[in-house]
């Protein structure tokens, strides 16, 4: 009997482990197809995003919400990210973000 008990505290350890491997594996990927996101953005937009490839990826998620926001869950979706609308989302939040910190700097000078 404490052999079966044992058995089952392991066999669950393991599910336990296992679910957790796949849900950061998710998270890495919706991290990733972000970061894509905002790169895209960042070379429609003209100008460059602070930060490099974070900034690139907070641009992403950030643009994802914006654009489900606007657009809803429109086109595919990858890693839980809704392509078309995080896309648009992500050019309109880099375009926002070049003109304010264009003016921002025309003012320090």
């Amino acid at each position: 009997m404490i052999k079966l008990v044992i058995l089952v505290l392991i066999l669950l350890v393991l599910l336990v482990a296992v679910w957790v491997t796949f849900q950061l594996v998710g998270l890495l990927v919706t991290l990733v197809v972000a970061a894509v996101i905002g790169w895209v953005a960042d070379q429609i937009v003209p100008g460059s995003l602070p930060y490099g490839w974070l900034g690139a990826t907070v641009f992403g998620l950030l643009g994802s919400w914006l654009g489900s926001l606007l657009l809803g869950n429109l086109g595919p979706r990858l890693g839980g990210i809704a392509i078309v609308p995080a896309l648009v989302g992500a050019v309109i939040l880099a375009f926002l973000y070049n003109v304010v910190a264009k003016q921002a700097r025309g003012r320090r000078l």
